[in-house]
Order: structure tokens, then sequence, then C-alpha cells
């Protein structure tokens, strides 16, 4: 009896070990397979990660070469297009579109170089831009440059017909703008032949233009911070539609060292942001700022630096930001030519955006997208030519009125 209970206590451990064996051997074959799909699923991952490695390589050299081919081949008689869209132009054409770039068709002349308008050979009219020559910057970068230019493509942003790059000249050609820049029509001088000077609305409009242009650089994958951003920088086709110009052009006009752009600070006096002036620390909240001194001209027709305005008067945003929250103080600033013709709850909120956006702390400025977004509901859209203001008699009440203002805020210390 013993012996049997002994033997079968004997065959049930043999079972159990059996079966335990059983299981370990099935686990250690579950864990072999898995290890062995893992293995697998890594080494397909890591075939599929080099094919497409070497596909975008080979794509990336293709487009290289497609780019070295176009950009070093010879000059044809006629303009010949890019891949990008624009137009590649000799320096003979250009000469002769402008008549040898004589002074009579000298439209303006920039930071980064004079404005000729000329007539193509397809008998467009077009804004050509040469480029200053003292930019160590060489051919192929230019050219790779001008082809990111190229592919901005935005209804507010002035368009881009073509280029030249011979030996050391660099120049762009750019659609004509016939009503010239918002700067020549809030400074009209009264004398014949000035620009006529815009009513409320249609200063509305070019802000807000403007807006969608640099909105429309900044929201970018790689944003483009315009860098120059002024009045003399928006221009007004036949209807008075602004543009903003000169985007990109701080780049190209850079000197470069081993790949790395200067930090040295480009703008103009009175439209440069306070950090990038004290730092050379460059982001789009800089060109925030200098639409905001934009703003500012629009709402005052002061230019934003005049020093020979009474003390306190002479820089722009320094005189008119303590004022932009007081109601009685706003009236008074408001460019004498308007007389009156606007909405004061208008006024209120054009102000309000003016002084976010020209905030000392950078942080504290909002982003174009808001500008547009607050400044779209005080915009009035209707086809047609604005309203321009008569440019005649009213011009010379126009200097009457902004002569007896200074007079006055003299005379009270203001």
């Amino acid at each position: 009896m013993v012996r049997s209970l002994v033997a079968s206590s004997s065959s049930l451990e043999n079972s159990e070990s059996s079966a335990t064996k059983k299981n370990n051997s099935t686990a250690v074959l579950a864990l072999a397979i898995v290890a062995t799909l893992a293995v697998l699923a890594l080494l397909v991952a890591l075939i599929y990660y080099l094919y497409m490695r070497q596909k975008v390589k080979e794509k990336y050299q293709t487009t290289q070469k497609s780019v070295n081919e176009t950009f070093t081949s010879p000059h044809s008689p006629n303009p010949s297009v890019e891949p990008s869209g624009v137009l590649l132009f000799t320096y003979k054409q250009l000469q002769v579109a402008t008549n040898n770039f004589h002074e009579g068709n000298l439209i303006g002349h920039g930071g980064f170089g004079s404005v000729f308008r000329g007539v193509l050979a397809d008998g467009r009219i077009a804004a050509i831009k040469q480029l200053d020559q003292s930019s160590k910057q060489g051919d192929f970068e230019f050219r790779v440059e001008v082809d990111m230019l190229s592919k901005l493509k935005c209804p507010y942003l002035l368009g881009l017909i073509g280029y030249c790059a011979e030996q050391n000249q660099r120049l762009l050609v750019y659609d004509y703008m016939s009503n010239g820049s918002l700067q020549e029509h809030l400074y009209s001088t009264g004398t014949s032949g000035s620009s006529p000077l815009l009513d409320w609305d249609a200063r509305m409009r070019i802000a807000l233009d403007s807006a969608k242009g640099l909105e429309y650089l900044h929201e970018l994958m790689t944003p483009v911070i315009h860098r120059d951003f002024k009045s003399s920088n928006i221009l007004l086709d036949d209807n008075f539609n602004a543009k903003v110009s000169d985007f990109g052009l701080a780049k190209l006009g850079s000197d470069k060292v081993c790949g790395l752009v200067s930090t040295r600070v480009l703008g103009t006096h009175g439209y440069v942001a306070p950090e990038y002036a004290m730092t050379g620390h460059l982001t789009t909240k800089s060109d925030v700022y200098s639409y905001g001194v934009v703003l500012l001209e629009l709402l005052t027709g002061r230019v934003p630096v005049d020093m020979k305005r009474p003390p306190g008067q002479g820089v722009l945003v320094s005189w008119a930001l303590p004022r932009l929250t007081i109601r009685e103080k706003l009236a008074e600033m408001v460019d004498p030519v308007l007389e009156g013709q606007y909405a004061m709850k208008d006024l209120i909120q054009v102000a309000a955006i003016a002084a976010m956006c020209v905030q000392p702390e950078a942080d504290y400025r909002p982003l174009m997208t808001d500008v547009v977004q607050s400044l779209i509901p005080l915009v009035k859209f209707h086809k047609g030519v604005p309203k321009i203001l008569p440019t005649a008699d009213l011009q010379h009440r126009v200097v009457t009125l902004k002569n007896s203002s200074s007079l006055d805020s003299e005379s009270s210390g203001s």
C-alpha cells in the first residue's frame, strides 16, 4: 500500500515536472519568436529608413544639380524663366529698360540700393532695384536667396518679376506700384503735383493690408523677419491697395562670414525696436514694433523722428505712448488733415493696437495675426479707389493747422 502510494506520488511529481518543462519550453519558444519578430521589425524599419534617406539624398542631389545647371547656364538674348517662376535678365536688358539707369528714371534710394522705373521688353513697367555693390555675398548665395524670395507669394507683398546677377551687379525686378509709397502720401508738402492725402478709411485699409503682409512672413514654417519695416516700404497700387516691399533684402545685403549672418543692427532710426537696437537680437516682435510706429504715423501724420519739434515731441513713440490711452489727449494727437472724419470708438481701438505694438518689452507685443484680427472690424471694404482728400487748398490749411498745433503745444509746455 505504501509502495503504491510512493509510486503514485512519484508519478505525479514526474507528470508535474514534465508539464512545467513543457510550459517552460513553450514560454522560451514564445519569447524567441517575439524576439525574432522584434529584430525583424527593427531590421525592416532600419532598411526603410536607409531607403528613404537615400531617396531624399538623391532628390536633393537632383535638385542641386538642376539649380546649379540653371544658375550656371549662359544668358540668352531674351529673359529665361527660372523653375521658381521668376525671370533671369541680362544687365544689358535692364540698362535698356531704364535708359542706362538715367537719373530721370530714379524713383527712390534706400539702405539697400537705388530703384529705377523701367519698361521691359514686353511693355510692362517695372521697378528695378540696383543693390549696392558693398555686399560680400557670392553669386550662388545671391541666387539662392532670390529663389527663396520668389517663393513668397502673397497679395500683400510686392511681386518679384525677376533678377540679374552678372559679375558684381545684383538687381531685382519688381512690379511697379503707380501710387508710390505710404510715406509720400502722409507727408505731402503742399507743392503742385504732390501726392494726394488719404482719408481715414484709406489709412485703415493700408494698415490692414500691410499687417497681412507681415503676418504672412511671420507665419511661414521658417519665419521671415522684415527687419526694415517702415512707411516708405509700404507701396500703393492704382487702387491704393498696399503691398509690403523690401522683405528679405536685409539678408541679401548682409555680410556673411562662415555662413553666419552679421548681427550688426540694420533698420531705420525711429522704427527699430529697443531690444534689437541694444543687443542686435532680432525676432518677429521687432517687426511688430516697427509696425506700431507706422500705425502711429497713420494716426498722427508725424514722422518717427523730428528733432525740430518742441522738447519731448521729437521722438514719435516717446511722445505718443503716454497719450494713447487718454481719450482727451488722443483726440489732440490725430492728424489734423482728417478733420475729425472718423468714429471715436475706431480711433480708440487703433490707438490701443498701436500702444500694444510699441511696448518696450517684446513679450508684451501682440502677434501680427492678432493685429490683423483686431483691425478687420475697423476696415470698410468696397471696390474702387478710396476717397482721397483734396490737395490744393486743404494742404495749405494742413500746414497752418500743424503750425498752430505746434505753437499751442509749445506755449502750453506739453
